[in-house]
């Protein structure tokens, strides 16, 4: 875990996981046999009213299914199965961390990674688990806000916002760095804040 503090005036927790996947899954909407989107890190970062980092999160996690990742998700995250080896939690340990990391605080995400959790649970069969925190897809408030969000990820937010992509692309921290800054930048330029209500809008 990475954890650099610059107080306590959070607002919410913006977050992005990475999960299995393999050459095509995407396209195929991961249902081939044996396919399953099974989280093998979560990166986040807490945030002040502005959307200014103040302390940040980092885990890997180790799949129970396919416990070997492919070359495909290896290149795309930069994750090795070494790496994984060696540093990788379990889901049920990580997805603890996570909540206690948010606390009262909604998390916040580029897309529908609540529902990537929520499958994780179910796939796992895990119960008495803490409850999953009050969640929001800021891409609603990115398109109020003239972001075309057809076809980005949430490595695009930052650049699209006209912030210079840092780390590496399609790593859970460095992802949710850059959603911060997307929207940190919008706001700098005007953009309300983001309100701090679930909208199911997008699948």
């Amino acid at each position: 875990m990475t954890i650099s503090s610059r107080g306590d005036r959070s607002y919410a927790v913006v977050y992005d996981l990475e999960f299995t996947a393999w050459d095509g899954s995407q396209e195929r909407k991961w249902m081939a046999p044996g396919e399953f989107k099974e989280v093998i890190q979560i990166g986040a970062v807490k945030v002040d009213e502005n959307f200014s980092p103040q302390e940040t999160f980092n885990l890997l996690v180790q799949p129970r299914l396919n416990r070997v990742l492919s070359p495909f998700i290896q290149t795309l995250t930069g994750i090795s199965n070494a790496t994984l080896a060696k540093a990788g939690i379990d889901f049920a340990d990580a997805f603890a961390r996570f909540v206690a990391f948010a606390g009262s605080l909604p998390i916040v995400a580029f897309g529908r990674d609540d529902l990537v959790l929520a499958d994780n649970i179910r796939l796992y069969g895990l119960t008495d688990l803490p409850a999953m925190p009050a969640w929001i897809d800021i891409r609603h408030w990115l398109i109020k806000n003239g972001i075309d969000v057809r076809g980005m990820h949430a490595c695009d937010v930052g650049p699209a916002a006209g912030v210079p992509f840092a780390g590496q692309t399609h790593d859970g921290l460095c992802d949710a760095l850059s959603v911060a800054s997307g929207i940190h930048a919008l706001m700098m330029r005007g953009a309300a804040r983001p309100g701090l209500v679930s909208e199911v809008l997008l699948p």
